[in-house]
């Protein structure tokens, strides 16, 4: 995984996880890379500074950055409902009072994230996607 401080046209800074330097490219390429504070696609990568650790790890020690995602997401699982694909219907729903209020995540295309961003419904990318996979 790859971290980027992204910046859009209108000044919005934020974070931006990718699996790849390439994966980064690809998705921007196609438009798919867009602002979490507006929805616009006219994003691009902000100056960084490189993380420097003051020691090394040994190799058998978690990674911190792991074990917060790992955190994040089972605190999003544990305190909300999945909703799969129907997140913008069901996001739009709560805000206008016809669903019950509660805590959803699930999986939006991006011209319904946008849409729901303009419409001033709250919402927010995470760095995960969908629930885990159980057998």
């Amino acid at each position: 995984m790859i971290r980027y401080t992204l910046k859009c046209a209108q000044g919005h800074d934020f974070d931006g996880w990718f699996a790849s330097a390439a994966a980064f490219d690809k998705l921007h390429a196609a438009g798919m890379v867009t602002c979490s504070v507006c929805g616009s696609a006219k994003v691009e990568k902000a100056l960084m500074a490189p993380a420097v650790r003051a020691e090394e790890r040994p190799l058998s020690a978690p990674d911190p950055r792991a074990e917060a995602l790992a955190a994040l997401r089972r605190a999003v699982e544990e305190n909300s409902d999945y909703v799969g694909m129907n997140f913008a219907a069901e996001a739009r729903a709560i805000h206008d009072g016809t669903a019950p209020e509660r805590a959803i995540y699930g999986e939006a295309r991006l011209d319904e994230a946008r849409a729901l961003i303009e419409d001033g419904i709250p919402v927010a990318p995470l760095p995960f996607a969908g629930p885990r996979k159980t057998n």
